[in-house]
């Protein structure tokens, strides 16, 4: 219901007044708005115009307060065409809480897609928010459970928040969160804890309820801080991959870890008022008992209610939400910002014949290990380590040359199962499993001590005889030659470098800004040494940014060497306009790599199709501006393991991908089989020349009906998958529903394009100077030199001492530190609004320094009759309805144009739309300054006549927001009882324009006066 509040509402105790929630009253020299959890005895308020950091308590019965009204504008301080459109950008930029029922919008830096609002829908139709979150890799499911998080807090559903995810993730959410969302968190890591708790009193928690944390998973699933962290925990919970923190009863290397993560969860899941985000791509792995334990996490039910049947289907449907681009670009073609394809290239070599038959040489030394019949468990130990060989050979000879130095990891297991776990982790690519913090260290594969790369106890004539005798020493002799072998095949004999030379510089060519993903360290050093030499041929003339970046590097570290690829050298000079990043996969899953790279090359492939599709994902992904990415797989024609990966694994997977639209894990049978076929590859006979190192599926039965089981049982999760996906694309949430919700917000705050045109129209106006921002055609650079001191005060406080002069204003959410970035939320961007906004209230200051004013006269073609327009700020008191069956008011400001054609006595009202169109309209004409201010004074003096007016617009607009926050409510329940939105009584009149016609004799007639006008 909508109802006006009066500014004064009767007396309370000692006859002070009680002022109504969201009146003005006037104290300590200005005007404020009263706040809610006000009384007779203690005002909460807020400065007229400020924020929420400007809050004060005031006491009635000791320091004065009265009613207040906002003036009307004078009509002798008038304005150019532009005063009302910077006034009203100026104004909307400064509001911080939307009257509409996504409170959070007005102070988020992001300007959400509509579908990406698909799920906080959701969340706001549910009393406690359970939702798994599972849209394709690169949907932009980070801005999703953002959304929700930042509206939660906004609405006081949620006190704090706290983000689980993996340390190398942790950075990245926090800089998420504080520069999209505005919400600031600690960072609770192994690295951070100890300061952590030193600054904490003696026996009190790192943790408090109501503050925001990103904490890492795997440090706080230990006993040692869990049950602290359970008890402290905040009530909104966002869990990041959470497909790793579910197990089941199956055995391998990482079921301690998810048993620890999961039990973790479990008990943050048990507290039935805790607000719970699951986000993730890869939701079913293909087992159903992984899955249905993270479906109970949302519900308890869910563990074993029956999909089969459209009533469970139905429920599940109310808690998660599961989209395939190809969902996306059907519902809301307009506002998906996705490349329209992917364009997947292979690309072969062919060996040197040196590093031929150093593989042959491998492969028997393999054969001949694997062969060896000294009991089980040293059987499986020599296999992983014949496994890591092959694969390091396979990458590069650096990684070969180091493999065949280093001790194998499993060499001191004790049964043959930790044998296979231990291997299994270093040769194999279980994706989403453990995080790959040291995913790209080189698997060992010596046997005994470890021989130094300058071992001199062995000469060349020991090398030379290394198969002589089946010693440990002679075997120590064979791995030390191999190595020295693999190590003189760098450079020129490298056929898989040479090609990689020739493709990368083939995508450059192309225009494309390429990463390269390598399985190993030294493979992705040897790489990137080799590019630069190879881009950069000419001393001290660099035209290719070329960087490594390693699971050697922090997570922190390997940001800022992201960021030194597209920025200035420390001489000032701009970066190199092509780039190149190597990199392991520390840097496949969960970074965003789309603003400044298009394409990915596979170096080295990957034994999971999961690990290439995250991969791809860095630059496939929403934002991504170049229309096709390009996906370049390299592979070896004759090198025996690639042939293999590439049947098994990775072309089936491209083809299910093509055909259903859908990404699916490969099932776990998938290490069975690669083992079997590797077996095959090993354990065959003799005499395995040129191309017989391929494995020819075609002789073996027995593995061809292994591969073609797999890809059965592959096809069928596929076919389910995209079953899933289309039950839960939650499709009757329409384009029209939530595109009219969107029109809302932005017909209330304005768009980031309105952001960038106020900012660079105000600084220009108070005499700054631009100029272009190097490869962002809609950024800018301003000196700032020329502008007031209070600007330059502001600019200086917020983006520090050192900032870059002239400073840059991006058109991104986000800015380098020390620079602008183009949105409502960026410190500078809200003081420089603030500023406009406060000037135009000031008629003391100069009048440069007044871009803005509160009136104006223009002459103009725009119009055929004399047409004033007004800008209004209403302001209302929302009655929220909360789970505990209250409410929770809250006050909103709204800024509308209204425009009316004639007079105040008898105004001929005008659409929004043609309200709004009055702002471009260009002045084509002088006006005589004695008739403007007449015209002027004729409008304000006027103004009494049309308050009804305003007020039933007022009426109306409340009454368009209860709508709109019924229908994001969903049906009538609690979450909809005891909604109200309330006008207050008078709106503000911040601005009169007057727009006289061109040719119309009135603008040439002498200015009539006062007294006449108001006749």
């Amino acid at each position: 219901m909508t109802t006006h509040a009066p500014a004064a509402t009767g007396l309370g105790r000692a006859g002070t007044p009680h002022y109504a929630v969201g009146s003005l009253v006037h104290a300590r020299g200005r005007e404020w708005v009263v706040l809610p959890g006000s009384t007779s005895e203690l005002l909460v308020l807020r400065p007229l115009g400020g924020s929420a950091d400007d809050v004060a308590g005031v006491l009635p019965a000791l320091e004065t307060v009265r009613p207040a009204s906002f003036a009307p504008p004078s009509p002798d301080d008038i304005g150019d065409q532009s005063a009302a459109r910077l006034l009203r950008s100026a104004l909307r930029i400064g509001f911080r809480s939307s009257a509409g029922p996504f409170r959070s919008l007005a102070g988020i830096s992001v300007e959400p897609r509509p579908y990406q609002l698909v799920p906080l829908l959701m969340a706001l139709r549910q009393e406690t928010v359970r939702l798994l979150i599972a849209d394709d890799v690169g949907i932009g499911k980070t801005v999703e459970s953002g959304l929700i998080a930042a509206e939660l807090l906004a609405q006081g559903e949620a006190r704090g928040l706290v983000v689980l995810c993996s340390p190398a993730l942790a950075e990245q959410w926090r800089g998420e969160l504080r520069g999209k969302f505005g919400i600031d968190a600690e960072l609770v890591l192994a690295s951070t804890i100890g300061r952590l708790e030193r600054a904490q009193l003696y026996g009190r928690s790192v943790f408090r309820p109501d503050r925001n944390y990103v904490v890492s998973t795997d440090f706080i699933k230990s006993p040692r801080h869990r049950d602290d962290f359970v008890k402290n925990c905040p009530d909104l919970v966002i869990v990041d991959e959470a497909h790793t923190c579910v197990s089941d009863t199956t055995t391998g290397v990482g079921k301690r870890q998810r048993q620890l993560r999961y039990e973790l969860l479990r008990r943050l899941a048990d507290d039935p008022t805790r607000h719970l985000l699951l986000v993730t791509a890869t939701p079913h792995s293909g087992k159903e008992e992984p899955f249905r334990n993270l479906l109970g996490l949302l519900d308890p039910k869910l563990e074993s209610i029956s999909l089969d049947r459209e009533t469970g289907r139905k429920e599940l449907a109310r808690y998660l939400v599961q989209r395939r681009r190809a969902d996306i670009r059907d519902d809301f073609r307009d506002d998906a910002i996705f490349p329209r394809d992917r364009e997947s290239l292979e690309v072969s070599y062919a060996l040197h014949e040196d590093y031929r038959k150093l593989v042959e040489r491998v492969i028997s030394y393999a054969r001949e290990t694997v062969r060896d019949s000294s009991g089980g468990l040293q059987q499986r130990i020599r296999w992983w380590s014949a496994l890591a060989l092959l694969r390091s050979l396979a990458s590069s000879p650096l990684a070969a040359a180091q493999t065949l130095r280093t001790r194998a990891a499993n060499l001191d297991a004790v049964s043959e199962e930790e044998a296979d776990a231990i291997g299994r982790a270093a040769v194999m690519d279980a994706a989403g499993d453990e995080t790959m913090e040291s995913a790209d260290a080189v698997p060992g594969a010596l046997l005994t001590a470890p021989v130094p790369e300058d071992d001199k106890s062995l000469s060349d004539e020991d090398l030379s005889d290394a198969d002589a005798d089946g010693s440990e020493k002679s075997a120590r002799r064979r791995l030390l030659a191999m190595a020295r072998q693999a190590q003189a095949l760098a450079g020129p004999k490298d056929a898989k470098l040479a090609q990689l030379t020739k493709t990368v510089k083939g995508l450059l060519k192309d225009g494309y800004n390429p990463i390269v993903f390598c399985r190993f360290i030294p493979t992705a050093e040897y790489v990137a040494d080799h590019l630069n030499a190879v881009l950069n041929p000419k001393r001290g003339q660099k035209t290719h940014a070329v960087e490594a970046i390693t699971g050697t590097l922090s997570p922190d570290q390997r940001i800022a060497r992201i960021a030194a690829l597209t920025a200035e050298d420390p001489d000032g000079n701009p970066p190199p306009p092509r780039r190149v990043l190597v990199a392991t996969d520390c840097l496949s899953e969960g970074v965003n790599l789309q603003d400044s790279f298009d394409a990915v090359l596979h170096y080295d492939l990957a034994w999971n199709p999961t690990r290439h599709e995250q991969r791809e994902g860095r630059v496939d992904r929403f934002g991504q501006r170049t229309d096709v990415v390009r996906a370049v797989t390299l592979y070896g024609a004759d090198n025996g393991i690639d042939g293999i990966v590439l049947d098994v694994l990775l072309r089936k997977h491209a083809r299910i991908r093509k055909a259903t639209g859908v990404s699916v894990p490969v099932p776990d049978e998938s290490d069975n089989v690669m083992q079997a076929v590797l077996e095959g590859l090993l354990l065959r006979g003799e005499g395995i020349q040129g191309d017989q190192l391929a494995l020819d599926f075609g002789t073996d039965s027995g593995l061809t009906g292994q591969r073609d089981d797999l890809h059965a049982k592959w096809q069928s999760a596929a076919d389910r998958e995209k079953a899933s996906r289309s039950r839960y694309a939650q499709h009757s949430v329409k384009k029209e529903d939530v595109a009219r919700e969107v029109a809302e917000v932005r017909a209330a705050l304005g768009s980031g394009e309105e952001v960038g045109e106020f900012t660079r129209a105000a600084l220009l106006a108070l005499r700054g100077q631009d100029g272009p921002l190097p490869g962002e055609p809609n950024g800018f650079t301003m000196s700032t030199e020329g502008l007031p001191l209070a600007v330059k005060d502001a600019f200086h406080t917020v983006l520090g001492p050192k900032h870059p002069r002239p400073v840059p204003f991006h058109d991104t959410p986000v800015a380098p530190r020390g620079e602008v970035a183009l949105s409502r939320t960026d410190p500078a961007v809200a003081a420089l609004a603030q500023f406009v906004l406060d000037a135009a209230l000031d008629p003391k200051l100069p009048g440069w320094e007044r871009p803005a004013r509160r009136c104006g006269v223009v002459r103009t073609n725009a119009v055929k009759k004399r047409t004033t327009l007004l800008l209004v700020r209403y302001r209302f008191q929302l009655a929220l309805p909360t789970r505990t069956g209250e409410t929770r008011d809250q006050i909103a400001e709204d800024a509308r144009l209204l425009a009316f054609r004639g007079s105040p006595a008898h105004p001929e009202w005008l659409s929004e739309e043609e309200s709004a169109e009055l702002l471009h309209a260009r002045a084509t004409g002088n006006t005589d300054p004695d008739r403007a201010t007449a015209h002027a004074d004729r409008i304000i003096s006027g103004l009494d006549r049309i308050n009804g007016a305003l007020v039933a617009r007022g009426t109306e607009l409340a009454e368009r927001l209860l709508d709109s926050h019924r229908r994001v409510r969903g049906a009538v329940g609690a979450a909809r009882r005891g909604l109200k939105v309330t006008p207050q009584d008078r709106p503000d009149v911040l601005g009169v324009y007057v727009y006289l016609p061109d040719d119309d004799a009135e603008t040439a007639a002498p200015a009539e006066t006062t007294e006449g006008a108001r006749r």
